[in-house]
């Protein structure tokens, strides 16, 4: 019998997701990190829409490194550019697209609201298509330097 892969992003996405707020410090996100047991944040407004999102290495290379106060340091002051994302009703080929095109491992969800829904990574993708595509993507993420959204 034939393997039966999700065809949309919301098939295969983790549903619901916990956002730092743009006026949080970095120390209020690492704890919330390590709660949670993540490397990774979406950064929401006050207008609960995306604003970037924050690695643990966005706080260790952008901010430690260059004597940066993680107490006094805003989230929003590593939130750079317009964040990666990919609608809930979307294929599953387009966000392997978006994320081997950018080499990425992760990608926030939004719903038709542009509201942040989920979130899809590198292992929900790999149980949502086949393993020729997934092989694809782990190959473009290895043989790029990934952004660490």
């Amino acid at each position: 019998m034939a393997q039966r892969y999700a065809k949309k992003v919301r098939d295969a996405m983790h549903e619901g997701c916990e956002c730092i707020g743009e006026n949080e410090s970095l120390s209020d996100a690492a704890r919330r990190m390590e709660q949670l047991d993540v490397g990774v944040l979406p950064i929401c407004g006050n207008d609960d829409r995306l604003k970037g999102m924050l690695t643990d290495r966005d706080i260790v290379v952008k901010a430690l490194a260059h004597g940066k106060d993680p107490s006094a340091t805003m989230v929003s002051s590593l939130a750079q550019g317009k964040p990666l994302t990919v609608m809930a009703g979307a294929s599953i080929d387009q966000a392997l697209e978006i994320m081997r095109e950018h080499a990425v491992k992760r990608l926030p969800v939004l719903d038709e609201n542009k509201r942040l829904c989920g979130m899809i990574s590198e292992s929900d993708i790999a149980t949502a298509v086949s393993a020729q595509k997934t092989g694809q993507l782990v190959g473009a993420i290895a043989s790029e330097q990934p952004q660490h959204f």
